[in-house]
């Protein structure tokens, strides 16, 4: 792979998502709520962030959660979502606009934007100019894109789909890609010529299934995962994360996540009994 001329700026930001010490990345996606509203789990969005923030390399979330719910002392890598403009009691989700201006994102400090895209929708050609125009604006002032490959219900989440919208994606200039894992999941990767993040997607049905998810994504060729619900929707979010982070940074396979998963939901457990005993004793 070629890699495309960047300026300091440009590098130094991607560098804060994708660490350079493996070209890997744990993203937290708590953008839920700019279209979902107060998600199960997500209702206060500070009470969710702030354990999950040491394990984390960066969040994915809107100016309005990152201003009320993130402490500006928190030294993490912000990936602003600035696509929205719809709700899930509107006609179509893939209607979205550019909600927040480059001048925001840059008073915001954000290190990359995220933008999400249609392909396939009835408003496939403005998502794809939304995303161009944000390319055009973050190429100006050295902030990356990430271009979110949505899906509708109606859309297959095969190799061939979600290859023409990662390539798609690249084409129009964005530095990162977030998509779906599928099978042959290699096959996108190759066609993408920037890297490929991993969505979570909805709540999986049992814990070996996240952290599957996770392993083979990265094993066919991902730079990292961007999870929401199957993180803090969790019973023990932090060990989630904890098991999540092995298997991404420490090449853990999915029994060692799964062994360190159990242990780290055990620690926790001892720890709300503490608490627990404290409380009573007060």
């Amino acid at each position: 792979m070629v890699e495309s001329k960047m300026d300091w700026g440009m590098k130094n930001r991607m560098s804060k998502i994708i660490p350079p010490d493996d070209g890997r990345c744990v993203m937290v996606a708590v953008d839920h709520g700019y279209f979902l509203g107060p998600t199960d789990k997500l209702e206060v969005p500070s009470k969710t962030i702030r354990p999950l923030l040491p394990f984390a390399d960066s969040l994915m979330l809107t100016r309005g959660i990152l201003r009320t719910s993130v402490n500006p002392s928190a030294n993490i890598p912000i990936v602003l979502r600035v696509s929205g403009g719809t709700s899930i009691v509107g006609q179509d989700l893939s209607n979205e606009a550019i909600v927040t201006s480059i001048e925001e994102a840059i008073k915001l400090n954000a290190s990359c934007l995220a933008l999400s895209i249609f392909v396939g929708s009835k408003y496939e050609n403005q998502t794809l100019l939304n995303l161009s125009r944000l390319v055009d604006d973050g190429e100006e002032y050295g902030i990356p894109i990430l271009a979110v490959t949505a899906v509708g219900k109606e859309m297959d989440r095969d190799y061939r789909y979600l290859g023409l919208a990662c390539r798609i994606a690249a084409e129009l200039g964005a530095r990162l890609v977030k998509t779906y894992y599928c099978e042959n999941f290699e096959k996108v990767v190759e066609g993408c010529p920037v890297p490929v993040i991993i969505a979570g997607g909805k709540k999986l049905p049992k814990e070996t299934d996240v952290l599957q998810l996770t392993y083979d994504a990265i094993h066919y060729g991902a730079a990292g995962v961007d999870m929401g619900r199957n993180i803090w929707q969790s019973d023990h979010p932090v060990a989630m994360i904890k098991a999540v982070r092995a298997l991404v940074h420490e090449n853990f396979n999915v029994k060692e996540s799964y062994e360190l998963l159990v242990k780290e939901k055990e620690r926790d457990k001892e720890v709300q009994q503490q608490q627990q005993q404290q409380g009573f004793m007060k």
